[in-house]
């Protein structure tokens, strides 16, 4: 045998030792904790139930309407005589948290969207009857122009600027009128500057001290809103809404957002949309001693959806764990278009 293959031999039999010393010097082996689904659920870091999720529901005028959103798939447009059954059915799952969203008629849009606090808005008298029909559940609400305006806007438009100040004094009307008829989380999601203090002393001064603001803080000018706009038909009908929704590229800002909507008075911070944006929810949860909700859009939940109708994705898979990361990110509540589909999961 030659000098270098007994070199060779050699060196094996050295490095087979010490993996032989070191494996008997391992104490900390991580695998052991996950030999068998026992273990594995006992030592789970992250829960999610469906106490944490919140529904979002749109709601038109009319009777008998259930109508499907093409790029939504299997979420719909109810009238209130639909939805209250479809309510209950989801009750049974176990969701009780819900919010609401009105598709409504250009008929009744205008530029001050005098509609959102008409005494014979549609959407108040179904927030009204709901919580007779419901009154444990926890029913939110949307508060801004958007769905109102003949803009498409989150704020009153002049001269293609939106204008925040002004914008105010609506926000306050539409959210004095949802208060009264029995909401009980107000959602600006408007993102204009002070609306959140604004809407406390309303809320304060009318004696409505009880009801809570979910606040949109950190809401990004995303891509993935598509199919929530075509659900309302609330597109803008000229440019963007760059300058009140916040840059993709800002994770500091974020924070000012928070902090502002904190110190004025909201009782829970909203991520929107949340899965592209997990730093930021686990960095509010980091920062602030108050609930943390995301809201998995629109755009996000028709992806995995589609996805999974070509065969390229399993749905109650991706589903999971899409939810499971905005919760381990820090989500105490997440608003998603998959509650139901995950509650009937975890009901079966």
């Amino acid at each position: 045998m030659s000098i270098v293959k007994i070199e060779k031999i050699v060196k094996i039999k050295v490095e087979l030792l010490l993996l032989s010393m070191h494996l008997t010097n391992m104490n900390i082996r991580p695998r052991r904790n996950r030999k068998n689904s026992a273990i594995r659920a006992m030592v789970e870091e992250t829960k999610l139930g469906t106490e944490n999720l919140i529904y979002p529901l749109f709601i038109e005028d009319g009777a008998s309407v259930k109508t499907e959103i093409k790029s939504l798939p299997n979420n719909f447009r109810w009238s209130l005589d639909t939805l209250l059954p479809e309510m209950e059915k989801c009750i049974e799952l176990g969701i009780n948290s819900f919010v609401l969203f009105p598709a409504v008629n250009d008929s009744l849009k205008d530029t001050v969207a005098s509609y959102s606090y008409a005494h014979d808005n549609f959407y108040l008298d179904a927030i009204r009857k709901i919580k007779e029909v419901f009154p444990h559940i926890s029913l939110m609400s949307d508060v801004a122009m958007d769905p109102y305006s003949s803009d498409g806007h989150d704020g009153l438009v002049r001269d293609g600027i939106i204008l925040n100040d002004e914008t105010l004094p609506v926000l306050g009307q539409m959210s004095l009128a949802q208060a009264q008829a029995g909401i009980d989380v107000l959602g600006p999601s408007d993102m204009m500057d002070g609306r959140v203090g604004y809407l406390r002393e309303v809320l304060d001064s009318n004696d409505f001290i009880d009801v809570s603001i979910m606040s949109y803080s950190a809401k990004y000018a995303s891509a993935f809103y598509g199919p929530f706009r075509d659900a309302l038909n609330s597109t803008p009908k000229s440019g963007d809404k760059k300058s009140y929704q916040m840059n993709p590229a800002n994770k500091r800002e974020a924070l000012l957002e928070a902090q502002l909507d904190f110190d004025e008075g909201a009782d829970m911070l909203m991520v929107k949309p949340a899965t592209c944006y997990l730093d930021i929810i686990h960095m509010l949860k980091e920062n602030f001693k108050i609930p943390i909700t995301a809201y998995n859009v629109s755009g996000e939940y028709s992806m995995v959806y589609a996805a999974s109708q070509n065969g390229w994705l399993d749905y109650d898979s991706a589903m999971s764990e899409m939810l499971l990361s905005i919760r381990r990110a820090g989500a105490d509540g997440i608003l998603t278009y998959f509650a139901k589909d995950f509650a009937s999961l975890v009901n079966k």
